[in-house]
């Protein structure tokens, strides 16, 4: 016996009043509507099933707002030997739902109280739509539901970790079944990337190089902590009687910066994170600013108020971090020896660190002091450090592109370095 209560409804036939039972449940907790059973529990069957199913769908997908599909599914069923549409509606996360002819007010909004549906108070939307405002956004449902793992799969692997079984545990999926943002931002197809700039000099002037970084984010982080590699250049101090390496940025405070910008930016904004390279210093800049409520003094106290735990969840288990809350200050640390500390800008919708360069003080006045050639500038360097890249030739040297590429074609010919990889990622090496 079929009968009405606070998750079930009962139609005897399609009709567009349908919108207002869907929008509620939609609203509420969720439910489910039969559609060819009458209110007293009999069922009578729908005779052109196949087209009511089609006008149901137009129903939902033009007919309330916001889009709602993805959180409905419509099944023909044979009940008693009569067609039956079973159209189960999930508790979704965009509330207000509403429909699309009234709009944001009582007569376009409808809650389930019991076994009826009822247009919800002024008051009500205004709460409903504060409450969405707080819903953090991983947690929400993904719009993109053809999601892939495989370069997750694979870290996790190499981690010696589970995953494939952990899909609701690590909260890719909700308690529906459904992938979240979690799951999006985790996925082979993640829509948000690293936009990576590096500049001839100390201003925006000049481009040498610019990249874009794509795919999940444990892939961009990786790929981009590569390509820093590739550019943060090691420079040997005598000290005594010992010799001191110092690499242009310390790797703890590139990892924690990119990191920091990756876990705590606002992914509701849909744009990249810019990572800026100068002769000077290296600017990371996301989306978002710092969570409400929190100023940069609170961060140098080590108080730090995730606004992607999850994610900073994944990143913990394979550690990537190591601690809430101390990042910043190992930042600080790292740069203690320094006599320029990095430096923390946060507006409305944005943070950015700022890490100076350790050697960029000692770069100018080797050029300026050493009248050497320029081959053997560039032999001195691999003797202090285990790689070049044409990039680093034109720092040193402060020459154009064409003139670097001469130099290095140059030397490779004379065979004092031979060259490894391909492209903008080539390397060279002493011979």
């Amino acid at each position: 016996m079929y009968i009405e209560d606070e998750f079930t409804e009962l139609k005897v036939e399609l009709t567009k009043e349908i919108k207002k039972e869907i929008v509620a449940f939609a609203n509420t907790n969720g439910g489910r509507i039969y559609i060819g059973i009458d209110d007293k529990g009999n069922v009578i069957g729908l005779k052109n099933i196949s087209k009511d199913i089609e006008s149901l769908s137009g129903m939902i997908r033009e007919g309330i707002k916001p889009d709602l599909t993805l959180y409905t599914s419509i099944k023909q069923e044979k009940i008693k030997n009569k067609n039956v549409i079973v159209l189960d509606i999930f508790n979704a996360p965009t509330k207000p739902y509403y429909l699309s002819d009234k709009g944001l007010k009582s007569s376009g909004v409808y809650l389930r109280y019991g076994n009826t549906s009822a247009p919800a108070s002024e008051e009500v939307i205004k709460k409903m739509i504060v409450d969405n405002q707080n819903t953090s956004f991983e947690i929400q449902i993904s719009k993109n539901q053809d999601l892939h793992f495989e370069y997750i799969r694979s870290i996790f692997e190499k981690y010696n970790l589970e995953f494939d079984n952990k899909y609701s545990v690590l909260n890719i999926i909700n308690s529906d079944g459904f992938y979240t943002n979690l799951g999006l931002l985790l996925s082979d197809e993640c829509p948000f990337s690293i936009k990576f700039a590096i500049y001839n000099g100390n201003s925006k002037m000049e481009f040498k190089d610019r990249k874009e970084f794509t795919g999940s984010v444990l892939k961009q982080v990786n790929d981009v902590f590569e390509y820093l590699e590739l550019y943060n250049r090691t420079t040997g101090k005598i000290v005594g009687l010992k010799r001191i390496d110092i690499k242009d940025y310390p790797d703890y405070a590139l990892r924690e910066t990119l990191l920091n910008a990756i876990i705590h930016r606002d992914y509701n904004y849909t744009g990249s994170v810019l990572i800026s390279l100068y002769d000077d210093r290296l600017e990371i800049t996301s989306l978002g600013g710092l969570v409400r409520g929190l100023s940069i003094n609170d961060l140098y106290l080590g108080i730090s108020e995730c606004r992607n735990p999850n994610l900073a969840n994944i990143f913990y288990r394979l550690k990537y971090v190591e601690s809430y809350g101390t990042g910043i200050g190992r930042i600080m640390e790292s740069y203690k020896n320094f006599d320029k500390m990095p430096l923390l800008t946060d507006t409305d919708n944005a943070f950015k660190v700022t890490l100076f360069n350790m050697n960029y003080k000692e770069i100018k006045e080797k050029i300026i002091s050493e009248n050497i050639s320029q081959e053997e500038q560039v032999i001195r360097y691999l003797e202090s450090n285990n790689k070049i890249t044409r990039l680093v030739v034109e720092k040193i040297l402060n020459v154009s592109t064409t003139r670097a590429k001469v130099i290095l074609k140059n030397m490779i010919k004379e065979e004092k370095i031979i060259a490894k990889g391909n492209g903008k990622n080539t390397i060279y090496v002493l011979k």
